[in-house]
């Protein structure tokens, strides 16, 4: 019984391991926003390339739409 008990868990595990849509699935769109930089702002270029990407990113999951 416990080795059952096991291999149910672990194939529990792995099945919701691969939800890709729900209410579960929306928690980033709603913990993060865009990150806006102003002229006074010193980046060097990884970090421009992180903002870019995460902007990016947002843009395509959550729909986040250029300010102005």
């Amino acid at each position: 019984m416990g080795l059952r008990m096991i291999c149910a868990g672990i194939l529990l595990a792995l099945l919701s391991g691969c939800a890709t849509g729900g209410a579960g699935t929306e928690g980033g769109c709603v913990a993060f926003r865009p990150i806006y930089t102003s002229r006074a702002d010193m980046l060097t270029d990884g970090t421009a390339e992180q903002l870019l990407a995460h902007n990016l990113t947002g843009a395509r999951l959550c729909g986040w739409k250029p300010a102005g």
